[in-house]
């Protein structure tokens, strides 16, 4: 037969809950803020090296004179993703401010592409560097529906540079693969 414990005997035993501990709470807050900062500050240095690794490519081409008066052949208004190594759609290119995403407007004339990107460095790609371009899902880490993104590919000293771009009006992309690719094979008839 068991014996029942007398109810008075039950609460002289319960002991009051314990009173949270707020220092090792803080500590753990701390502990926490200063492993986030770390994060950030080894991706900051990993930029930095990756823009020193790359510093053997050459400065970026400037808008020529008389660029204004050209014969326009098409226009983009959109987002400017990124720059790789062509073909290796993870291998980002930082040097020279081609890793900064940004706002973006590219002009195609006949002398080649202005690459105008406020709040970033702008470029020109002459027609003589252009090599294809080509509708792609992927670039540097960014992943689009397929046919999201219009790659651009250049020469750029000994780099062969993959640059990828993003329309406003998605339907321009292709317009922009033709007159790109009929640029680049009349150049290449010219130059032979």
């Amino acid at each position: 037969m068991t014996t029942l414990t007398p109810l008075y005997l039950l609460a002289a035993e319960q002991k009051s809950a314990e009173v949270t501990d707020w220092s090792a709470r803080i500590a753990w807050v701390i502990g926490l803020l200063v492993f986030i900062a770390l994060v950030y500050w080894l991706m900051r240095e990993g930029w930095k090296w990756r823009g020193r690794l790359q510093s053997d490519l050459p400065e970026l081409a400037t808008t020529p004179e008389g660029f204004d008066d050209d014969e326009v052949l098409l226009t983009l208004t959109g987002r400017y993703h990124a720059s790789t190594t062509a073909g290796q759609w993870l291998d980002r290119i930082v040097a020279h401010g081609l890793g900064t995403r940004s706002r973006t407007e590219l002009t195609l004339t006949a002398r080649g592409l202005d690459v105008v990107r406020p709040g970033a460095s702008d470029f020109f790609i002459p027609a003589e560097a252009l090599r294809e371009a080509r509708l792609d899902k992927a670039l540097a880490g960014k992943v689009l529906p397929e046919g999201g993104l219009l790659i651009i590919t250049w020469a750029h000293g000994e780099t062969q540079i993959d640059s990828g771009f993003r329309s406003d009006h998605a339907a321009e992309h292709q317009a922009w693969v033709d007159a790109v690719n009929h640029l680049t094979s009349t150049t290449e008839g010219t130059a032979r």
